[in-house]
């Protein structure tokens, strides 16, 4: 299956903090916004988790061949 790759647009987040409620293992703020903890993570739902519940969709969660799986329509 292989790791998922996670990534913040720093420039849209606006600094909630849904995703480190969502999934604190993944997610910590930095000077206010998000920043995942490790770029490159074992799947886990709770970090599509975060991704769908971030008000900015400013999280991207790609599986291992590059396809988005977060945020979800």
């Amino acid at each position: 299956m292989g790791n998922w790759t996670v990534g913040v647009d720093r420039n849209t987040c606006i600094g909630t903090g849904m995703c480190t409620s969502t999934a604190p293992a993944h997610f910590r703020l930095v000077d206010g916004l998000a920043s995942p903890v490790d770029e490159s993570v074992e799947p886990d739902d709770a970090v599509l988790d975060a991704a769908d519940s971030c008000p900015m969709e400013a999280i991207l969660v790609r599986d291992s061949a590059g396809s988005v799986l977060a945020p979800r329509d």
